[in-house]
Parts: structure tokens; C-alpha cells; sequence
């Protein structure tokens, strides 16, 4: 493991949260916030998404670096607060250059917290993704990040009756390659021992209110196919963490960055071959270990089954 254990061991991330907890708000943001020029691509895997900007990481489309990433609470109605991660990155002159300026590239992704604090139009707002972004860039390098029920999983559930939160995990390869990850974790299923099978319990009323977002970051040298290959192959990792996954009620998403810092052995194709699935096989494990640990930060908080009181689904 790294030497804290977060997405920010790897050299250069920075992760800021902004949320509000009163007045009928419970609900945030949350940013990773990569170095200039850092590569990414994203996966969408869920069937029931709320994004900003991804196609913009195609690996077929023009613009190959990404700024930040801005995961929120809200809905649909959350990825509003991208605006304000742009307005920031624009005023520190971060972004695609274009005459006269530059274009932020700020993709996001969005969890259902709607009314989980007692107000359904209480949700994140521009002014709350600019902050989130201020705080990371105030951070200092490999910073510990909050956990649990802070920036976008403030108010997150999981299986629509215990806490979930946010968690983070990291991992050193034996080529000096960091692989760390943040996942918001507002899953339609819970945690299962991998040690024997288990059988899924039944899903009721399930419906568009469950999301596990999930960042992967690398100081590996990748061009954005590679990053679009290792977010699918992190996917694996919501699916050893979460029973059920990947459902048509989930939203699950995987962002990849790759501050280009390290060179993978490419001496042949084999070697290439060997560098890119060991480092996505990690990245996968690095994914289950951050939501279990966003599962265990989460608060000490559950409803009977069926009685989603202020946490649950609305």
C-alpha cells in the first residue's frame, strides 16, 4: 500500500470537499484536481448515469488532458457545480488553449441525494464546485483526504438504507508506478465476503437512485486509449466490492487520470502488454479497497429495512 493510503500518494492529485449539513441540506462535492497537462478517459458501466463532458474523453475526440474531475451530489441537477471547477481552472489559466483564452476540460459525474436531508431542491450548486476546487488547490502534496460522509458522499446510502461515503485507497507497483483511487459510494448493493458465494437478496423498488463514482489515478506514462482500457478494467473492482453491481438503478462510473510521470516498460510488445495489465489489475484491487474504506468511514447511521427515514432513496 502507499504511505497514506489515498488517491493523493499518487504525486500531484489533490482532492478537495465542500458540503453543507443544515437547513434541510445534505449533500456536497467533491474534486480531483490532477497536475497540468495530466491525461485522462472515463467508463460508464451503470445504467442510470448523470455525467458532464465525458464524451469529450473519448480517445477518438481532440482534447486528450483534463483539468479536473468534479464528483457531486444532486442529480442531474448537481453537475451544475462543473461550472464553477471550470470558472476556477479558467482563472488559473488551466485548460485547452484557443484564441483569446483557454477551455477547461471538466468532466463530472453526479450521485441521487435528492432530499436526503429533508429539502429536495437543497442540491450543489456552481458556487460550491468552485470552492471544492479552491480547496484542492490549497492543499499540500500528498495530503490526506477526508473520508466518509464529506464532499460528495455526504449524503450517500447504500442499498438504499445503511451510509455510504467517500473512501480511498493506493497502491506502489514494484516499477515505481502509483496507482491510488477515490470512489463515492451510493450503491444499490452492499458489501459481500468474497471468501465464500453469497447469493444476492432480492431488489425492491429499485430505481435511479444509486451511484458508486469512482476516480483511478496513475503517475504512469498512458495516452488516453490506455486510461479508457484501465477505467473499464477498474470496473472490476466495483463488482468485488458490491453486490449487485453495475445495475440498471446504478450509475457507475470510472474516471482515469495519468499524470505521465513514470515510463512503463515498452522495450517490446510483450513488455507493454505485461506493464498495462499488471497496472490495471491493481487498479482494480486499489477500486475495492477504496469502497470498502468509504463503507467503513461512512457514519454509524441505519433505518430499518423499507424505512429510509432522512438517509434513504425519495
Amino acid at each position: 500500500m502507499g504511505a497514506m493510503g489515498a488517491i493523493t500518494d499518487v504525486p500531484g492529485i489533490r482532492v478537495g470537499h465542500i458540503q453543507k449539513t443544515d437547513a434541510g441540506w445534505l449533500s456536497g462535492v467533491t474534486v480531483v484536481l490532477p497536475p497540468p497537462g495530466t491525461v485522462g478517459s472515463v467508463d460508464v458501466q451503470g445504467g442510470g448515469p448523470a455525467t458532464h463532458e465525458t464524451d469529450a474523453l473519448d480517445p477518438t475526440t481532440l482534447v486528450g488532458a483534463v483539468d479536473a474531475v468534479v464528483l457531486t451530489g444532486g442529480s442531474a441537477y448537481g453537475l451544475v457545480s462543473a461550472s464553477g471547477a471550470q470558472r476556477w481552472c479558467e482563472e488559473n489559466n488551466r485548460g485547452f488553449a484557443v484564441p483569446g483564452g483557454v477551455v477547461p476540460i471538466v468532466p463530472a459525474a453526479a450521485i441521487f441525494d435528492l432530499g436526503r436531508g429533508g429539502n429536495f431542491s437543497a442540491r450543489p450548486t456552481a458556487e460550491m464546485g468552485y470552492a471544492a476546487t479552491a480547496a484542492a488547490a490549497a492543499q499540500k502534496e500528498g495530503h490526506d483526504v477526508g473520508r466518509g460522509n464529506v464532499g460528495a458522499g455526504t449524503g450517500a446510502v447504500i442499498a438504499r438504507t445503511f451510509k455510504g461515503g467517500v473512501g480511498t485507497a493506493s497502491a506502489t507497483l514494484e516499477n515505481g508506478v502509483v496507482v491510488g483511487a477515490l470512489a463515492v459510494v451510493n450503491a444499490l448493493g452492499l458489501p459481500f465476503d468474497q471468501t465464500k458465494p453469497e447469493v444476492p437478496a432480492p431488489v425492491q423498488a429499485a430505481t435511479t437512485t444509486n451511484t458508486t463514482l469512482v476516480v483511478v489515478a496513475a503517475n504512469a506514462v498512458l495516452d488516453v486509449a490506455e486510461c479508457k482500457r484501465t477505467a473499464s478494467a477498474s470496473h472490476a473492482g466495483i463488482a468485488r466490492a458490491l453486490n449487485p453491481s453495475h445495475t440498471l438503478a446504478d450509475g457507475d462510473i470510472v474516471f482515469c487520470l495519468s499524470t505521465g510521470a513514470v515510463p512503463l516498460d515498452r522495450t517490446d510488445e510483450a513488455a507493454r502488454q505485461v506493464s498495462l495489465i499488471t497496472l490495471q489489475s491493481a487498479a482494480a484491487d486499489v477500486v475495492r479497497l477504496a469502497i470498502l474504506d468509504g463503507v467503513a468511514s461512512a457514519e454509524a447511521v441505519s433505518t430499518p429495512a423499507g424505512d429510509y427515514g432522512a438517509y434513504g432513496a425519495r
